[in-house]
């Protein structure tokens, strides 16, 4: 971890070459657009690529049609780092989402500082003040901000804060059950103009599908695509899917 007063780090992530718009891409996008993820393992499923290449798989990914990229930087439950980060960005031309335990100014000008393109804010690790706080300094430093609520009261909190990018987790962060329905649900109540995205427990593309048919953006997919034996024909059949 840089170590340098938060002050000097604010000061450098401002100053970082303008980012990729993530936030954009997704909106742009041609149907579905997929945000394909680069993780090794998982809490719930241990390892799942655990010698992934991430210059390699960012290309497939690339190939295979995904509209940005999800790259985990955390070493400890997932296996990630910054290096797998910054591998797969410089590989490819796509948007990345830095995805991590983001809980203070620090993580979001490393954040910026490494490269990022956008930032994860979950709803269940901070309160209200401090998702404000830090949702609107990412914006003042070039990032957008995917702001990750579970259900209906975080939701309101991702609301009051103003977010524009918001993805449904169906996955349970206690138990990590997977409950399919929860983002058809949430869908409907997220108003029009803000970037709905699913994320979890996308596993084929009869899901993708159904998920698109409740009125999703995106799909944040990650086990599927990295233990795919072709990563670049599995993102293209999630793309397909929703056609």
């Amino acid at each position: 971890m840089d170590e340098r007063p938060v002050g000097d780090l604010l000061a450098q992530a401002r100053e970082v070459a303008p980012p990729r718009a993530f936030a954009d891409a997704l909106r742009a996008s041609d149907g579905l657009a997929v945000i394909a993820e680069i993780k090794r393992r998982s809490p719930s499923k241990g390892d799942l690529n655990a010698d992934l290449d991430a210059t390699e798989v960012g290309r497939a990914y690339e190939r295979g049609g995904a509209t940005c990229l999800s790259v985990l930087t955390d070493g400890e439950f997932f296996g990630g780092s910054v290096e797998d980060l910054t591998a797969a960005r410089s590989a490819t031309g796509l948007p990345v989402l830095r995805k991590d335990f983001t809980v203070g100014v620090r993580d979001v000008a490393d954040a910026r500082i490494m490269g990022a393109d956008a930032v994860l804010l979950i709803v269940a690790a901070l309160d209200q003040r401090a998702m404000g706080e830090l949702h609107e300094l990412a914006v003042a430093v070039g990032l957008d901000a995917l702001v990750e609520v579970h259900d209906e009261r975080e939701l309101e909190i991702a609301l009051r804060v103003e977010a524009t990018l918001i993805g449904v987790n169906q996955r349970d962060l206690v138990t990590f059950e997977v409950d399919h329905d929860r983002a058809a649900r949430m869908a409907a109540l997220i108003p029009d103009g803000v970037v709905r995205v699913a994320e979890s427990g996308v596993r084929d593309a009869a899901d993708a599908r159904r998920l698109a048919d409740a009125g999703y953006d995106a799909i944040l997919v990650g086990e599927s695509l990295v233990a795919a034996p072709d990563p670049a024909a599995a993102v293209a059949a999630f793309r397909a899917a929703a056609d």
